[in-house]
């Protein structure tokens, strides 16, 4: 056996009170102890299978797992370099642009793929949210000025347009209005249902910082708060000031952008990613403060040069996105951190770190500016990265 395929088996992960052990053909150990034992993920580094027509696997920016354990992608276009794209015109042998939704089944086979850029009219131009509702439609947003969600059949027909959009203009000449409830004017960077409610959770926090609340039939506004669950009278249209980076972030009442999800739970209430603060708010329904957890603080959150990649420019803050495990309590959270490239997982009740996996690096079972995480109904974890990661990757849950 090669010596990649021995260190791509061996990557074992258990949820729990770290230990990291290295040895030459493994990665590092995460030991915890469950009411149900310890739970052992493995890397599987041939999911998924290989994508048809000379695809390219571009930046998998979101993950959605519908009823029945299909995995949905978003596989972002945006910045597909030229030699990841070679085949166009036949100038070498792979790749071409490749479908920007596509769904796959448990074992990695894709099952459909449709959808890219002038698709149909409002289509986002800068992907950032999939989800699928209970009965298959499949809702897709995005994040630059004029964009909005477009909802689709499973086959990619469209059905309908949310509206609420702003005017297509440069991103730097949009205002903040954290009052206005009629116009999204930074787009929608991301969503979720509750659908025993039909409501849709918006964290609309890429320009403006409050989350909102609007129904899913009728896409009418119901509800808004700001940071610590402030109303929306209350939330400020002013710059996120800065923050001395030798210290912790401080712990402010308005929300710091990006605000990157807003995820209800089964028993009531709505997990925040609060990216620009390196911590998850937690809130009822109804927008009442209920605790915070801090993720990684002493990473720098905010700030001249933050967000865009490169030496000059790194990522930051540690919120990138999160998903609550499948249990029926819900008992952990996972967290895409994509600044220091790790899934930190969370004890739901009180936010403590029981464990975590990847590490800097583009081995299987490592992460690259990791943007997004789901889990399945088997307890299995995918990753999706971006920038210049560009995979999905799925970790098998495991009895030891």
């Amino acid at each position: 056996m090669h010596a990649w395929k021995r260190w791509a088996s061996s990557f074992v992960v258990t949820i729990g009170f770290c230990g990291f052990y290295w040895a030459l053909h493994s990665v590092p150990l995460a030991r915890a102890q469950t009411t149900s034992g310890s739970v052992v993920y493995k890397v599987d580094p041939f999911w998924p299978k290989v994508l048809p027509n000379k695809w390219s696997m571009q930046q998998v920016v979101d993950i959605y797992i519908d009823k029945g354990d299909h995995i949905w992608i978003l596989n972002r276009q945006f910045e597909a370099t030229g030699d990841e794209i070679g085949a166009t015109g036949g100038r070498i042998e792979c790749c071409v642009l490749g479908p920007e939704v596509i769904e796959f089944d448990q074992d990695g086979s894709v099952m459909r793929a449709w959808g890219g850029p002038n698709y149909v009219p409002g289509w986002p131009g800068h992907l950032q949210t999939i989800g699928v509702d209970r009965d298959e439609n499949v809702w897709i947003s995005g994040m630059t000025p004029g964009d909005s969600i477009v909802k689709f059949t499973q086959d990619g027909k469209f059905l309908a347009d949310f509206g609420h959009r702003g005017p297509k203009i440069p991103t730097n000449q949009v205002k903040q209005n954290n009052q206005d409830t009629e116009i999204l004017p930074g787009g929608i960077a991301a969503f979720d249902f509750d659908e025993d409610a039909r409501e849709i959770y918006m964290p609309d926090g890429f320009i403006n910082k409050r989350v909102l609340v609007y129904d899913m039939d009728t896409f009418k506004f119901k509800r808004g708060w700001g940071g610590k669950g402030i109303p929306l009278s209350q939330v400020d249209n002013d710059p996120t000031p800065p923050y001395d980076t030798s210290g912790l972030p401080p712990d402010q009442t308005q929300f710091a952008p990006a605000l990157h999800c807003a995820h209800p739970s089964r028993d009531g209430f709505v997990y925040v990613c609060e990216r620009g603060s390196d911590r998850i708010q937690v809130f009822t329904k109804q927008g009442k403060y209920v605790k915070e957890f801090w993720i990684h603080p002493t990473t720098i959150a905010r700030g001249e040069g933050c967000g865009g990649g490169g030496v000059k420019n790194p990522p930051c803050g540690s919120i990138y996105n999160l998903t609550l495990s499948t249990d029926p309590q819900q008992k952990y959270i996972f967290v895409a951190d994509g600044t220091n490239d790790m899934v930190w997982i969370l004890d739901r009740n009180n936010g403590n770190v029981v464990g975590s996996f990847g590490g800097n690096g583009r081995y299987a079972g490592q992460l690259r500016w990791i943007d997004s995480v789901a889990m399945d109904s088997k307890g299995n974890v995918y990753t999706g990265e971006v920038n210049n990661g560009k995979r999905i990757q799925k970790f098998v849950s495991v009895s030891r």
